[in-house]
């Protein structure tokens, strides 16, 4: 049973309909996996009951027993929804998010709750107010974030596919550190209910696969209209496989963002891999045309205003009355208020409530907040003019190799250089996928991204799929 440690979600379904492997077998060998390994990886927030997980799942689909994690911001029915935080700590979901209800409708088994940064507010999996995931290919790194543990546990081998949410980049970034594949689909085409919202207007649930194939099957199972969602786009589920051809399409164009991968602080054995690649791209037929988008540049400042204001109208509503948890010493509704926020919120979380309340104030929403959004409408603008010449858009996705824990507590400016590559995606609304591309001399692992215009999934794939398929690095994995 060894093999399934790390198999693709294509071979284990291969497996199960040749009778190899029960059902059964899977679920006992996967929950194994956690009990043996996932104390030291420490992806997940809770593993559900064998019997329970079994009675959850109500169909017999495309992804009949294949197992999974889902973030702790993705409402599961009658399982604690925490955001890895305090004052949501015994919180129980009453209903199921639509991208669950899918999954289950499919034959999906998903295991328990992933750990993540607290209400989705970090890139290196540090907040969370309950354990630090660790990066599985060196435990003294961070996975990146906030999808800490959804990248962590698909690394690990510890499952085949887990859930992401982005809202600056938190599936692209893990897993690009974490040497796996994540999806940022176009907004709208996941359904966003039963996502606890972070930036209501850039949030999206994204998956995180080993290979590109099994990216695009999850994706095929989640996305389409959800009339539950007013933000879902009117547009019907597809099945993102089909064009998975291992070849890209005649005249393919590729164009560099040069402006990113030539940015202060790409490092640079992180800059002569992603120049390998795009080599691996011209032998597979691709013309490289290399563009500059200087809107680019104001996205992290941009994500910062939109992303925080949003944030502090969203986290409103967590004061001690209806959700989660309440402080005892209570005088009054104001002391009630002051105290369950004060003790419930970490640090990072009040930090970004704070500033948001401070751009929507009276006397500073039109300076920040109202201008942002209008740099917002200019940054979408520019990314899809660029598509008006080239098919795909080829950037970074992570500045660096995975850090260690703690380098930047004493700089956050620094750990902000995180969100520049992946941001300004999350802002235009564009689909975007994270791919690994090779591995540093410590031997951690190094990614890129493939940029599209709106709906553009299927050629993402297909370029994605047909470079992975050239190099073969999915097959590379960790020793835990």
């Amino acid at each position: 049973m060894s093999e399934l440690s790390f198999i693709s979600i294509k071979d284990l379904k291969l497996k199960l309909e040749k009778k190899e492997v029960s059902p059964d077998e899977v679920l006992k060998y996967y929950i194994g996996q956690f009990n043996k390994f996932d104390n030291k990886i420490k992806s997940a927030l809770e593993v559900f009951n064998i019997d329970l997980i079994k009675k959850a799942t109500s169909g017999q689909g495309a992804l009949f027993a294949i197992p999974g994690l889902i973030k702790d911001n993705i409402a599961q029915e009658n399982r604690k929804l925490s955001c890895a935080s305090k004052i949501l700590e015994n919180y129980i979901a009453p209903y199921d998010a639509t991208v669950v209800d899918r999954l289950k409708k499919a034959g999906a088994f998903s295991l328990g709750r992933a750990n993540m940064d607290e209400f989705a507010m970090g890139s290196s999996g540090e907040t969370s107010a309950y354990q630090k995931t660790v990066n599985p290919w060196n435990i003294k790194r961070v996975p990146g974030g906030s999808s800490s543990g959804s990248a962590a546990c698909v690394a690990a081998g510890l499952v085949p596919w887990s859930l992401g949410s982005e809202t600056g980049g938190s599936v692209r970034q893990p897993a690009i550190l974490c040497g796996v594949v994540g999806m940022k689909p176009t907004y709208g085409l996941i359904s966003r209910y039963g996502l606890v919202a972070y930036g209501s207007s850039i949030d999206q649930i994204g998956p995180i696969t080993r290979t590109v194939y099994d990216n695009a099957l999850i994706l095929s199972t989640i996305g389409g209209h959800d009339s539950k969602d007013s933000t879902s786009a009117r547009i019907d589920k597809q099945d993102y496989t089909k064009t998975l051809t291992g070849k890209l399409k005649n005249g393919f164009t590729l164009g560099v963002i040069d402006n990113a991968l030539e940015a202060e602080g790409v490092d640079t054995e992180v800059y002569n891999l992603l120049n390998e690649s795009l080599k691996i791209f011209e032998k597979l037929g691709a013309k490289i045309k290399r563009i500059k988008l200087p809107m680019m540049d104001y996205g992290a400042a941009v994500y910062f205003v939109v992303s925080r204001a949003e944030a502090a109208s969203n986290l409103a509503k967590f004061d001690g009355v209806r959700y989660g948890f309440r402080a005892k010493e209570i005088e009054s509704l104001d002391s009630m208020y002051k105290h369950t926020r004060s003790k419930g919120f970490g640090l990072e979380v009040k930090s970004r409530i704070l500033i948001g309340n401070y751009v929507l104030s009276a006397g500073h929403s039109e300076e920040f907040y109202q201008s942002a959004k209008i740099v917002q409408s200019m940054i979408r603008g520019s990314f899809l003019k660029a598509f008006e010449d080239v098919d795909l858009l080829f950037a970074p996705g992570a500045p660096s190799e995975a850090f260690e824990f703690g380098k930047y507590d004493d700089n956050k400016l620094l750990m902000d250089l995180q969100d520049y590559f992946t941001c300004s995606v999350n802002l235009a609304g564009i689909p975007s996928l994270a791919i690994p591309c090779g591995f540093t001399k410590n031997k951690l692992p190094v990614g890129f991204q493939l940029i599209g215009s709106d709906f553009s999934e299927h050629e993402i794939y297909q370029a994605a799929y047909a470079y992975e398929q050239e190099t073969l690095w999915y097959k590379h994995h960790p020793v835990i």
